[in-house]
């Protein structure tokens, strides 16, 4: 008996919510690394990234770097400063804006830190031409909405979850 040569719906939902689970394992298994090694998050680990070896940078560009919102990229950006990681500087280009730089224990830290998925997401994403960027973007859009997720904060990857997860975990030693 021949098989189909259409794959079926089953076969179809699948291998897409496969390439979902392979894409959140990497950054998972990417955030987990950064924790144990150096103590961040992988989005922290990302956003150093973005800071290594540029000229200061105003959050709006770390933003436009990691493709992410100004407010999420800000407030990784605040924890970075909390742990002196980073700093703001009134910038000498523009007063109105705050550069951010990398301080020598973010330097530091990025020696020691993994390399993150969001890094090999976004390069595989700019190799694609524009049709099947808008095509991919359009139809991940469609699945959300359908999804009904279209109320969930787009942050950067897995930051919220360890926010809450150290949230809890304070909570439970109370």
């Amino acid at each position: 008996m021949k098989q189909a040569k259409q794959p079926t719906v089953h076969n179809d939902i699948r291998a897409v919510l496969d390439s979902i689970r392979r894409i959140v394992r990497a950054l998972r298994v990417a955030s987990r690394a950064a924790e144990k090694t150096v103590g961040l998050s992988g989005a922290q680990v990302f956003i150093l990234q973005q800071l290594d070896g540029a000229k200061p940078l105003s959050v709006n560009a770390i933003a436009e770097r990691t493709f992410t919102h100004q407010s999420s990229v800000s407030e990784v950006v605040q924890r970075l400063v909390d742990k002196g990681l980073v700093e703001r500087k009134q910038s000498a280009e523009d007063g109105r804006r705050q550069d951010v730089t990398l301080t020598a224990a973010g330097h530091s830290s990025l020696k020691k830190g993994p390399h993150t998925p969001q890094e090999k997401l976004i390069a595989a994403l700019e190799k694609m031409n524009a049709k099947q960027r808008q095509s991919l973007a359009a139809l991940l859009q469609e699945l959300v909405d359908a999804a009904g997720l279209t109320d969930e904060k787009p942050s950067l990857f897995l930051e919220d979850e360890q926010k809450s997860a150290k949230r809890s975990s304070k909570k439970s030693r109370k």
